[in-house]
């Protein structure tokens, strides 16, 4: 059996009671095979769904754990998520000022601050990246990196960031972690930035794809259910500027057989509800496309 993921203090992933405005069931209850964290993380399942703390981290797969904020005041989900390797530990998108101390709260239910040495950035959006001048202090490792596309690099100087940056376009677009574990980089530009991009845990075949696949709703759940493909539309629709941008992305993403999305905002995919998702977003009319005279 798998040996619990190190952590500060010994505390395991199972928190009970709920505060800070985070809801106890992190599924609605509705996805079929959905298994515990604990089930997940050592790659067994059952039939039986069940509630989720989402006080605590939520293990996805082997080693990476959803670590992020419900806020229902703005429909928008800060998934920010923890990827715990041998010698190395990376935090991708650590999220906003507020809801900075939410996020550190479970990553100490997995880790000591300490420990984590990349940051990863998809874009530079604030509520995806604004509180890492304030992680970075916290976490206090000399030898911390930040991972971020050139041109997302050019625009988060101005957060005053002291720790050095890891370039993917200038290393093959991939980071070797020091188990030999690999982190794949995927630009998707203008989605909905020019250095936006994926993160690809290549082991555990999990792309974490920033605004990508995200969502809007109020009835939102951790890892996907009913409803998931029209919480995805609207947000799509504002944030991605138009089909003819989003569609050849969606197609080359699809090429690359990803066992689950974990997406910045809204909702967890797995197994069939990848395909789905890809079929709807390849179709999608968005941004200029609703302008009128756009057809």
């Amino acid at each position: 059996m798998r040996q619990p993921a190190r952590r500060r203090g010994g505390r395991a992933i199972s928190g009970r009671a709920t505060h800070e405005g985070d809801q106890a069931d992190g599924s609605r209850g509705a996805t079929p095979g959905r298994q515990s964290a604990v089930a997940v993380a050592e790659g067994r399942g059952g039939p039986n769904v069940v509630a989720h703390d989402l006080n605590s981290a939520v293990a996805l797969a082997r080693d990476v754990y959803w670590v992020g904020r419900h806020d229902p005041d703005t429909l928008l989900h800060c998934n920010a998520y923890l990827l715990v390797d041998e010698q190395d530990v990376v935090l991708i998108d650590p999220g906003s000022i507020p809801d900075f101390h939410v996020i550190m709260r479970k990553v100490l239910d997995v880790v000591s601050p300490e420990q984590i040495t990349l940051l990863v950035a998809s874009h530079q959006d604030p509520d995806v990246c604004g509180n890492t001048a304030v992680v970075e202090e916290v976490v206090n490792n000399p030898d911390l990196e930040i991972a971020a596309h050139p041109e997302t690099i050019r625009l988060i100087r101005s957060l005053g960031l002291r720790s050095r940056y890891f370039d993917p376009s200038e290393n093959g677009w991939r980071r070797v972690l020091k188990s030999g574990r690999v982190l794949e980089f995927i630009p998707t530009p203008f989605l909905h930035s020019p250095g936006a991009m994926v993160t690809v845990d290549v082991k555990t075949k999990t792309a974490f794809t920033s605004d990508l696949f995200g969502g809007i709703s109020r009835e939102w759940s951790l890892f996907a259910s009913g409803g998931y493909l029209e919480a995805m539309t609207p947000f799509h629709q504002r944030y991605m500027p138009t089909n003819a941008v989003l569609r050849p992305c969606i197609e080359a993403l699809e090429q690359k057989g990803f066992e689950r999305i974990c997406p910045q905002h809204g909702s967890v995919l797995e197994g069939e509800q990848l395909a789905a998702a890809f079929a709807h977003l390849k179709e999608l009319r968005c941004g200029l496309d609703l302008r009128a005279g756009n057809g």
